[in-house]
Parts: structure tokens; C-alpha cells; sequence
């Protein structure tokens, strides 16, 4: 069906890689980015959840798409609509046409995130060789996400804050052609009309309670807006999950978490995308505002835990013929919440085991996204196979955007709390909204009073930084023993019932 399978392999995995990527890379360009284009604390989080925000709301649109109109078709024109979208991002003179072009970049982001699963699926029929694959995809989702604020930090050594978008030019144009020649797009078996209906709501609803979510979490937020937006799309995600089970071809059949493997994998995957997002977006804040490293030394400071994901999926693509789905997927979730916690606690005392809980936060993660994506992607019919990548992506996408949002939300909340302002001095309010602002306040100061409130102000940071961290950690952990527990839980009635 194609030709020469592993370039196919590659070829999809690079376009993966931008698209994960995209979820971090602005992570440590975002201290230099706030500055140069003078954005405020509420526009730094939305050039970052922009991105998240949409791809989450359109995926499932794109992968019912993809299972109706090809997807190697759906690829190639997402990486077009991404190709341009990078441009326009690289290029923006203010937050507003930044925060639009993230919005496009979603878009085609969109467009090709399921695909790239699919056309995995559909190319690699023998099991063995299926599992190498989709744990290489899986390593490319993790460390790509991982290795985002390194390539970040690489590029802003050398270039200004739009390289970070220009990078993506390169990886179109190669990725473009070898698709265009090598892949062959498959004849779609679901030849029904796509539920229009369904892909509205399914739309609103899911930007409507990620946008709840990132109001909530505000310094000075309006619960009314909070709400109103998340009852409304609560409201409608209901509705449409309920139609979705009267219909005879639904755009997704919930009938598939009945199964608790699929189940456990979709949580496993919207975890670990949260922890992860949130994790790396307060890590590498911390290292640039507090501990003053450039944005490259940043990215490689975190480099241990992409290289350590990197290795993971291959790794797990070899145990799951053997070992199964299940258990790598709670042991890797365990792996990664207790590596987390051992790499906080140890920050500022060794480096050594911080860059060892780096490395096993990254490899845990890894082996846990590896067995998530075979157990979703396998547990779905073969005409079915954009619909279960669009949910996993959903998990993945829509994760990160909740995990930017609500413990980006947290740190500043926290951050708010500690911040304890040095007596006698006046600030403007907007300085108690982020680290940043109040050094751009401080440097109205004198210089003793400037020292000051910049003391003041990272030790708020800081301690904003260990919470946030913690909490991360304990929700890794806390879902590794869900998982456990419904895994046994299943073993044991499947045994009961054999008897």
C-alpha cells in the first residue's frame, strides 16, 4: 500500500515533531518574546495556550476527516496551512497577530496530528514491527515536547524570538515532497457524510471548558465568564456525546472506553500531557528569571529528560509484544511522578540527581505514552483509525493546554501569595501579576530599591515554583495508582467470570 514504510515513518515523525514541539518551544523564548513585543501577563498566556486551545477543539473534526477523505490528503494540506502559519507567527509585529497566527498554526496542526497515527496504522501491518513504530512515534511526542524549550534555547542564542517559528519552514518543504511522492492515499472505507452538527459542537465545547478553565485560574478572574463558558461547554459536550451514541456513524464511538485498557491509555496520555506542560513551563521560568541562565543553557539544562523519552518509546515498542500494554502503563506514570519529585527536591542541593530525576521523569513518561498510544490505536476498527488518533491527540493537545493554563494559573496565584512587597516601596499592582512584571517595575527604581524587590520577588517565584512542582508530581502518582487499581480490578472480574 506504500512505499517504503520507514521513510513513511520518518516522514510523519517530522511532522510530529513540529507539531509537538510547538506546544513547548515558546517556554524559553517566552521571558525575551514578553518583553520585545511588550505583551502583558494575560497575552504571555495566550500566545501559549492559543496553540493548545484550538488543536484540541478541531482534532476530532480532522481525524473523522481524515477517515472520510484520506489522510495522507488531510496531511498534506495541513502542512501547508502550518508552513504559512509559521511565517506569519515569525513575523508578528504585536501579541494580537502572534496570538492569530497560533491559532492558524493550530489549525494545520490539527489537520496532521491524527493523520500521522493513521497512516502509522495503516502502514505497518505486522504486530512487532507496528509496536516499533508507534513507539517511535510515541518517543517523537514525548521528547519532541521535552526537547522544545532546547531548540528554543539553541535557536535564541544565535537568532531573535521568530527563529523559533522559521525552524518549521525546513521540515515542510522536505516533509512535503516525500509525502506528496512516497505515500499513497488510502481509499477511505467510511464513505458517510460527516456529521456537521456533531464536529460544532464537539468544537465549541471543548474550547469553551478550556477557556472556563484558563479564566478560572486568572489573577483577577470573572466567574461569571468562567461560569457561563464552562457550563456551556459541559452542556454541549453532553449533548453531543449523547447523540453521538443514537447515531449509526458517529464521529466517536464512546462505546470504545467501555474498554478499561482504552480507557486507562486516554487518561494515561491527558496526564502526563498536563504534568508535563505544566512541569516544563515553571522549570524553565525558574531557571531563566531566577537562577539567570540564557534561554540555550535553559533548553539543555532539561535536554536529560527529551534524550530519556527519546530512548523510552523504542524501549517500550520491544516490551509491549511481550509484557502487554497495562502494566507499562501505570509503572511508567509511577516511574515518572517519583522521578519528578526526586529531581525537585533535589534542585538545590545536587545536580547530579536533579538531572537523574530528569532523566527518569522523561523515560517514564516516555515508556507510559508508548503503551498509551498502542493500546488506543489498536483498540479501534482499521476504517476507525483517524477517530481513536484524534482522541488520543485530543488527550495529548487538550492537556497541555490545561496544564499551561491551570498551573500557569497556579503559579501566578501562588506566586501572588508569596510575593511579599519590601516596606516603604510602591509598585504599580501588575507587579504581584508575574516575576517579569515586577522587574520591569523594579527598573523605574533606584538601584537599592530595585535590589530589593527583585529579591523579594524571586523568593516568591521560588516558592510559587516548589508548589506547583509538587502538585505535578502527586497527580503523576495519583493516576499511576488509578490505573493499577482498574487494571487489577479488570484482571480480577475477567477471572472470576472464567471460572
Amino acid at each position: 500500500m506504500f512505499n517504503n514504510r520507514w521513510l513513511v515513518l520518518a516522514t510523519v515523525s517530522s511532522a510530529l515533531l513540529m507539531i509537538v514541539m510547538d506546544l513547548t518551544i515558546l517556554y524559553t523564548a517566552l521571558p525575551r518574546l514578553t518583553f520585545a513585543l511588550g505583551a502583558s501577563a494575560s497575552e504571555k498566556l495566550w500566545i501559549v495556550n492559543a496553540y493548545s486551545l484550538v488543536i484540541a477543539g478541531v482534532l476530532p473534526v480532522f481525524g473523522a476527516l481524515g477517515d472520510r477523505w484520506g489522510h495522507r490528503n488531510l496531511f498534506l494540506a495541513g502542512l501547508g496551512v502550518f508552513g504559512a502559519a509559521s511565517l506569519i507567527c515569525a513575523y508578528a509585529p504585536n501579541p494580537q497577530i502572534l496570538i492569530a497566527g497560533r491559532v492558524v498554526l493550530a489549525l494545520g496542526g490539527g489537520m496532521m496530528m491524527p493523520a500521522t497515527l493513521s497512516i502509522i496504522r495503516l502502514t505497518f501491518t505486522d504486530p512487532r514491527e507496528q509496536a516499533m513504530a508507534i513507539g517511535i512515534w510515541s518517543a517523537v511526542a514525548a521528547g519532541g515536547a521535552a526537547a522544545g524549550p532546547v531548540v528554543g534555547g539553541v535557536l535564541l542564542e544565535f537568532f531573535w524570538w521568530g527563529s523559533v517559528f522559521l525552524v518549521n519552514l525546513p521540515i515542510v518543504i522536505i516533509a512535503l515532497t516525500v509525502a506528496a511522492t512516497r505515500i499513497r492515499n488510502r481509499q477511505p472505507e467510511n464513505r458517510r457524510p460527516l456529521d456537521w452538527r456533531g464536529a460544532f459542537e464537539v468544537m465549541f465545547g471543548l474550547i469553551a471548558t478550556v477557556y472556563a478553565f484558563k479564566e478560572i485560574v486568572k489573577r483577577d478572574p470573572s466567574f461569571a465568564v468562567a461560569a457561563i463558558t464552562g457550563l456551556l461547554g459541559i452542556v454541549t459536550l453532553v449533548l453531543f456525546a449523547r447523540r453521538q451514541r443514537r447515531i449509526a456513524d458517529p464521529m466517536i464511538d464512546f462505546a470504545l472506553f467501555a474498554d478499561v485498557r482504552f480507557s486507562s491509555a486516554i487518561l494515561v496520555a491527558f496526564v502526563s500531557s498536563v504534568s508535563i506542560a505544566g512541569f516544563e513551563l515553571v522549570f524553565s521560568q525558574r531557571l531563566q528569571l531566577v537562577d539567570g541562565l540564557s534561554p540555550l543553557n535553559a533548553g539543555l539544562y532539561i535536554l536529560p529528560a527529551a534524550l530519556a523519552s527519546l530512548v523510552a518509546g523504542p524501549v517500550a515498542g520491544l516490551l509491549i509484544p511481550r509484557w502487554g500494554q497495562e502494566p507499562l502503563l501505570w509503572t511508567g506514570t509511577l516511574l515518572g511522578g517519583a522521578s519528578m519529585a526526586g529531581a525537585v527536591a533535589a534542585f538545590a542541593h545536587s545536580g547530579a540527581l536533579t538531572v537523574a530525576g530528569l532523566i527518569g521523569l522523561g523515560f517514564g513518561i516516555g515508556v507510559a505514552m508508548t503503551a498509551a498510544s498502542s493500546a488506543i490505536i489498536n483498540g479501534s476498527p482499521p476504517h476507525r483509525t483517524g477517530m481513536a488518533a484524534s482522541m488520543e491527540s485530543v488527550a495529548y493537545d487538550m492537556g497541555a493546554g490545561i496544564g499551561v493554563a491551570v498551573f500557569g494559573g497556579l503559579m501566578s496565584a501562588a506566586y501572588t501569595y508569596s510575593f511579599v512587597m519590601p516596606d516603604g516601596i510602591a509598585l504599580p499592582g501588575t507587579a504581584r501579576d508575574s516575576l517579569e512584571e515586577a522587574i520591569i517595575a523594579a527598573g523605574q527604581l533606584p538601584a537599592v530599591e530595585q535590589l530589593a524587590v527583585e529579591a523579594a520577588a524571586k523568593a516568591g517565584f521560588v516558592d510559587s515554583f516548589y508548589f506547583v512542582s509538587a502538585s505535578v508530581a502527586l497527580v503523576l502518582i495519583a493516576t499511576a495508582l488509578v490505573v493499577y487499581a482498574r487494571s487489577r480490578s479488570s484482571r480480577l472480574r475477567h477471572a472470576t467470570a472464567e471460572r
